[in-house]
């Protein structure tokens, strides 16, 4: 063993030590008080599984316990596990990870495209748009290395399946999914299409349980959010009279992502803040290292990675914004800004109400929502401290809210895997599921993000859509996904659909009150062939087999509609 290799080891001890002594110091600050609500130890690993991970079975919730509660709860706020086996499927979509101005040059515009071959002769403008052209484009591309945007999204959107259903840290991925959502960008909008991969994974990603004001900084720098509300192209007034101001993001920071929209802003606070923003605006991805930057830096430009802000178009008259003034301070305005939004009592109060939506109830209490405000200012915005109080309070087990909130159709569908231990070999298929159910992930083209409460995922025609799914589920039907059915069944046939129903139900939904679930659906099995009738009730020509469907004739046939049965019950569709 060389020095080298010992210095190695040393450091690896010394980091594994420091790593467990901060979780030890994160679990003394937990002391869950399920007690005092009357919950068992295992009704409570059961409500702290559905509210912090996308998915669990009975294995699960017995190994939560004897790990013991606030443990569990430490490490999944530490978020650093290692997973070899996750990272092994993520190879398959590196280039998410890869850097805006990587990405700028591998999946170019199509018209970024077209205008480069024309440039180099290969094509004529009058060859532009006349039918056939897409296979020379295609072998333009080829040649040149690049690739399709479809492709650099279907990367993107598999990546997100597979991190939700195999990703030891769960909370970070349903807090980066939370943030995601509440920083909304869509590939709806054109422009910033190559850069919400990097947004969620040097944007969102690392700074979930961190400052909230860090977060919102690094959002307001992403070129996905300067060009989705388009702060980009805001400048301020010309000499020639002209106006350039834009107040899209102004807007929406002050309504959606600080204060809320009962903030006490007004439309001039909205101006003031579009005011103090512009020449906040992207980097020039074609010149990122283009001469005279340096120059331009002395005049005031400045750069933070594809962050760049222009003096040049930068409004310098004074600006008040919640009676605070801003002037001559060019691109430092801007900064000031986003710390004072951060610390507002209203912003305190917003974003924990979003957080107890999130993972309390959908109408939370006013006192848990007031104990987890007054954590986010006495920490300046701790985003892990926040969640902390939240799940120290009794508010958090009270039993009314057990099982109150109604899972996404992505919830649905990646809980149906995890507590299968499905194998995902389509994870592009088995979004396409989550887009027929109704949630078309980062295509929400409203800046709000998809809404956080049941009634907007409930009704008639979506129950039908999430019973479709659990039974082409649990017969591997065009779902991407591969099961064992005998697996939750220790390997052995069961004495009866009864007996497979109770023991699905067991493993599936523990803690649950199993006569009762069984005295809803076991009528059900008697219905000749189930999933046909659920499939010409929703006309669906997609749904594989949906046409002429055969008998039930095999113990697998009959499983799968046990376990599709199982899927599509109220109690699963709740966390």
């Amino acid at each position: 063993m060389n020095i080298r290799h010992t210095i190695f080891l040393c450091l690896s001890l010394v980091l594994s030590l420091l790593h467990q002594l901060a979780l030890a110091q994160r679990a003394a600050k937990l002391s869950f008080p399920y007690a005092k609500e009357g919950l068992t130890k295992e009704e409570a690993a059961v409500h702290l599984l559905s509210r912090f991970s996308y998915g669990y079975n009975a294995a699960d919730v017995k190994e939560t316990m004897e790990m013991g509660l606030e443990k569990w709860f430490a490490e999944q706020l530490a978020g650093s596990e290692s997973d070899t086996t996750l990272a092994r499927r993520l190879d398959a979509f590196k280039d998410v990870l890869k850097s805006n101005q990587e990405l700028y040059s591998l999946y170019p515009k199509a018209f970024r495209v077209r205008r480069q071959a024309i440039e180099e002769g290969v094509w004529s403008k009058d060859s532009v748009g006349v039918a056939g052209n897409s296979a020379l484009l295609a072998e333009y591309m080829a040649s040149k290395g690049y690739k399709r945007e479809k492709e650099l999204i279907d990367q993107f959107v598999s990546a997100k399946v597979v991190r939700a259903v195999y990703s030891p840290n769960q909370l970070r991925e349903l807090m980066t999914d939370f943030w995601f959502n509440h920083f909304n960008v869509s590939f709806s909008k054109g422009e910033c299409t190559t850069f919400i991969p990097n947004y969620e994974a040097a944007v969102i990603r690392p700074n979930v349980f961190g400052q909230f004001l860090d977060l919102l900084t690094a959002t307001a720098q992403s070129p996905a959010m300067l060009y989705y509300l388009d702060n980009a192209t805001s400048v301020a007034a010309t000499k020639n009279g002209r106006k350039g101001l834009n107040e899209n993001y102004a807007r929406e920071l002050l309504e959606l992502h600080t204060l809320g929209v009962d903030g006490g802003y007004t439309q001039q606070d909205v101006t003031e803040v579009a005011r103090v923003l512009t020449g906040w605006t992207v980097k020039p991805m074609a010149e990122p290292n283009r001469k005279g930057n340096q120059k331009a830096k002395a005049g005031g430009r400045r750069e933070n990675g594809d962050f760049l802000f222009k003096a040049a178009t930068h409004d310098r008259g004074t600006k008040t914004v919640l009676g605070q003034h801003f002037s001559n301070q060019g691109y430092d305005e801007g900064l000031q800004l986003l710390a004072l939004l951060s610390e507002q009592e209203a912003t305190a109060q917003f974003i924990s109400r979003k957080l107890a939506i999130r993972f309390v109830a959908d109408t939370p209490s006013t006192v848990l929502v007031d104990k987890m405000a007054k954590r986010f200012l006495d920490t300046k915005g701790n985003i892990a401290e926040v969640l902390v109080t939240m799940v120290n309070a009794r508010e958090f087990w009270d039993r009314d809210v057990q099982r109150t909130k109604v899972k996404t159709p992505f919830e649905l569908a990646v809980s149906a895997a995890r507590s299968l231990r499905g194998d995902i070999n389509d994870p592009v298929k088995f979004n396409n599921w989550v887009s027929r159910m109704g949630e078309k992930k980062f295509y929400y083209i409203a800046p709000t993000g998809f809404p956080d409460y049941a009634a907007y995922w409930i009704n008639s025609g979506s129950l039908l859509n999430r019973m479709n799914f659990g039974l082409n589920f649990a017969n591997e039907k065009s779902t991407g996904v591969s099961i064992d059915l005998l697996a939750p069944l220790s390997f052995r046939e069961p004495e009866s659909m009864r007996d497979a129903l109770k023991k699905y139900s067991n493993n599936m939904l523990p803690a649950v009150d199993t006569e009762r679930l069984l005295e809803r659906l076991e009528p059900l099995l008697t219905v000749d062939n189930l999933q046909a009738r659920v499939g010409r009730k929703l006309n669906d020509a997609a749904a594989d087999g949906s046409k002429g469907q055969r008998k039930n004739k095999g113990t697998q046939e009959e499983l799968a509609q046990v376990l599709g049965l199982i899927i599509g019950s109220p109690e699963f569709q709740r966390r």
